[in-house]
């Protein structure tokens, strides 16, 4: 994947709480089979965009200078 890369958000209601995950665009499937469970759909994706900023974070530390 390269850095330049923007996770795309999905959510869904599973029994009593809502499940949110980042994923690469134009697929579906969790990034690193990571699913973040939150109480509303709001908290999910809350959880769900700050994990994806915290990956943006590490890639680019992790990325070789040129």
């Amino acid at each position: 994947m390269n850095l330049q890369t923007t996770f795309e958000i999905h959510s869904e209601a599973r029994g009593p709480h809502w499940v949110a995950w980042v994923s690469e665009p134009g697929r579906k499937d969790p990034y690193r089979s990571i699913l973040l469970v939150g109480a509303s759909r709001a908290e999910a994706e809350t959880r769900a965009r700050n994990w994806s900023a915290t990956l943006s974070a590490q890639m680019e530390t992790s990325s070789p200078s040129s």
